[in-house]
């Protein structure tokens, strides 16, 4: 089945957010303090994004391009107004912005914003209501938190990597980057706590984001279970610890499935429906994780009956069974699959600077009343410099002489 184009997104669609009126710097690199940003933007949070005059945020350059422009950030940088300022050189201009924000989010290294004379206490003397967002790979203490550091080391020490492998493989890193993320929407969600916080008391606070922490919070009770039983998680490739069967099978025509039995009664419809209901009987089939010591047997019972199908013929059965199961999609299965078109997961939003329309993810939720919305993509380097300078009273003779040192 074709799902159809994407939708183009156009102003007049869309309609008064709920973030509007919440003003964002944004002095951060790369995802997970950008991303966190670009949250807050789709759901109509008046985002700048300050990048330096001569070292534009590397994301810029990360991923595929399209000449010569960089397609990750016209969904990164979305929804953002674009200007540059050397914070170093910059300091007295950049605190008279801070004035007029709610919201600063940063990702220098400890002690950079300190060097600069823009710690969070001169920032909170400037602006006592501002809430500060740092986020850093190892948090702003501790004997690591000087170091660089980056989203692959927080999947390493946190102990995704070691969980996520095949058995007999070694430790596996995500492709893409998953601690950024899964920070990223950890920061958003802080900031929303602050500013209601803020609400309550008048107050801005500082908030210490330390990327090794969101994503160990995301992989359950390991921690728990290690202190109490000392069990350490294996790596079990595509299988789970706590039930089966669960991996990917492949069909006849040479398609992947998943198929997941977190719930019993989803594990008795998927054995029965591939022949097997006389494992439903078996003393070691009534729990998740006992059936996951049997994981070899279930998977020879699924994936030998799903091996005999077609994908379109597997999903059928699935579906009239009302048993669990998802195509392994790449990118192109994404774009047309039927679900994502439903719940308008890709939308396509015309850009300026590659002269057509980009498709792209839509904002992460549908709210009834006050859905976010994409206004534009990511736009150039330093696009909307003279216009946020302006507004904290640059003139353009100090403009010209902030460009001409270099400042912006």
């Amino acid at each position: 089945m074709t799902a159809p184009d994407p939708t183009t997104v156009t102003p007049s669609t869309l309609r008064t957010a709920p973030l509007e009126g919440v003003k964002v710097v944004e002095a951060a690199t790369l995802f997970a303090g950008p991303l966190a940003a670009t949250f807050l933007g789709d759901f109509g949070a008046d985002v700048t994004k300050i990048e330096h005059p001569a070292r534009p945020d590397a994301a810029r350059g990360h991923g595929a391009s399209k000449d010569g422009v960089g397609l990750w950030f016209k969904t990164l940088g979305r929804n953002k107004r674009l200007a540059t300022l050397d914070l170093s050189r910059g300091r007295d201009v950049f605190l008279d912005l801070i004035r007029t924000q709610d919201v600063l989010v940063e990702n220098f290294r400890p002690g950079t914003l300190e060097r600069w004379g823009l710690g969070p206490d001169v920032l909170l003397e400037a602006n006592p209501r501002l809430v500060v967002a740092r986020v850093t790979a190892f948090g702003q203490v501790g004997p690591w938190s000087n170091r660089p550091g980056f989203g692959s080391l927080a999947e390493a020490m946190s102990g995704f990597a070691a969980v996520t492998g095949e058995p007999d493989g070694p430790p596996t890193l995500p492709p893409f980057g998953l601690a950024d993320g899964i920070t990223a929407l950890a920061t958003a969600y802080a900031v929303l706590v602050a500013l209601r916080e803020r609400d309550r008391s008048g107050r801005g606070q500082v908030i210490d984001m330390a990327i090794i922490e969101p994503i160990l919070m995301m992989l359950g009770g390991q921690i728990t279970a290690y202190q109490q039983t000392g069990y350490v998680q294996p790596r079990l490739g595509n299988r789970s610890s706590n039930n089966a069967p669960r991996n990917v099978y492949r069909t006849a025509d040479g398609r992947w499935v998943a198929v997941s039995t977190s719930s019993q009664s989803i594990a008795e419809r998927v054995v029965t429906l591939v022949g097997r209901p006389d494992l439903v009987a078996q003393p070691w089939f009534g729990t998740g994780r006992e059936r996951a010591e049997h994981a070899d047997e279930l998977d020879e019972a699924v994936g030998s009956w799903i091996g005999q199908r077609s994908l379109d013929e597997v999903m059928l059965a699935f579906e009239k069974a009302e048993a669990a199961v998802g195509p392994v999609h790449d990118v192109r299965g994404i774009m047309t699959d039927p679900q994502y078109a439903a719940l308008g997961t890709i939308v396509a939003v015309d850009d300026e600077e590659l002269c057509g329309p980009v498709a792209m993810q839509n904002v992460l939720f549908r709210l009834s009343e006050t859905p976010g919305a994409i206004r534009w993509p990511g736009r150039p380097h330093g696009a909307d410099t003279d216009a946020v300078l302006a507004e904290i009273g640059v003139t353009p003779e100090q403009l010209a002489a902030l460009r001409d040192a270099g400042v912006v």
